[in-house]
């Protein structure tokens, strides 16, 4: 069964500004071959997002700026907990460079670097289905954290990425994802999600997403490839290459209207 992923009605109704943007892949890999041919664009989307910073630091950008407030209203402290995207971007600038951890899991990091918005990353095969809803925690949700260690349990009201059998992959919305669904050299298939809240949010996750696009085609030839840009109205993605069966769907968020994938899906051999 393919999986739906999709963000709850309250998240919309609440954060209204909200735009975001899923992508499928099937067949990518992180071969030595692979991992030496992302080095050059992992490098260009990187020095893009260091000439904005030689003008600003990342505090200062409106991207960023849009999710600190976002983080404030859920009674986060913004320079305790940080999106991805600042994260990123302030290793970067104090160091100068990014890690190296699997040519999918660069590439999504150097353009979150350069649209300055978060870029999340997940195995597919780890997700259980039918259904990955980004939605307010109930207090029942098991984490996994990176580095090991026992499981934590997101806080009631805490936003979170929820899959079928209760797991969250996501803690504090953009902040930190799991362990659990972290690409790896086993990830055959992947679930990619950028979201941003900003003034101009819907054209920045539009190009975001198809920077991604050309990178996971240009580098994987044989990659399966779908994507779409969601919104209250189309809500929900199936996450399935051609020829994949359709997803079964989970629920009435959003009233079971799904985006449809974009017209660019298809198998290159």
């Amino acid at each position: 069964m393919a999986l739906v992923f999709r963000h709850a009605a309250a998240l919309w109704s609440d954060h209204p500004q909200l735009a975001a943007g899923a992508l499928y892949a099937g067949s990518v890999d992180g071969t030595t071959d692979v991992a030496d041919g992302v080095a050059d664009s992992v490098a260009d989307y990187t020095a893009r997002a260091v000439r904005r910073l030689d003008g600003a630091t990342e505090g200062e950008f409106p991207e960023v700026l849009a999710w600190r407030r976002a983080f404030s209203r859920l009674g986060l402290k913004p320079t305790q907990y940080r999106c991805a995207s600042e994260s990123l971007l302030r290793r970067l600038r104090k160091h100068g460079g990014l890690p190296r951890i699997h040519p999918v899991v660069d590439l999504c990091n150097a353009i979150s670097v350069a649209y300055a918005v978060p870029v999340a990353a997940l195995d597919a095969d780890r997700i259980t289905g039918p259904v990955l809803e980004v939605r307010y925690a109930r207090g029942n949700e098991h984490y996994t954290p990176f580095g090991g260690g026992p499981d934590e349990q997101p806080a009631p009201g805490e936003v979170t990425f929820v899959d079928g059998a209760g797991r969250a992959h996501a803690r504090r919305w953009t902040n930190r994802q799991s362990g659990f669904s972290a690409v790896g050299p086993h990830t055959r298939r992947v679930l990619v999600v950028t979201e941003a809240l900003h003034d101009g949010a819907a054209g920045t996750v539009r190009e975001a997403l198809a920077a991604l696009d050309r990178e996971l085609r240009v580098h994987w030839a044989s990659a399966v490839v779908s994507m779409a840009h969601l919104s209250s109205g189309a809500p929900e993605f199936a996450c399935r290459g051609a020829g994949e069966p359709p997803a079964a769907s989970g629920g009435p968020a959003g009233a079971g209207r799904g985006a449809a994938p974009s017209s660019r899906e298809e198998a290159r051999t």
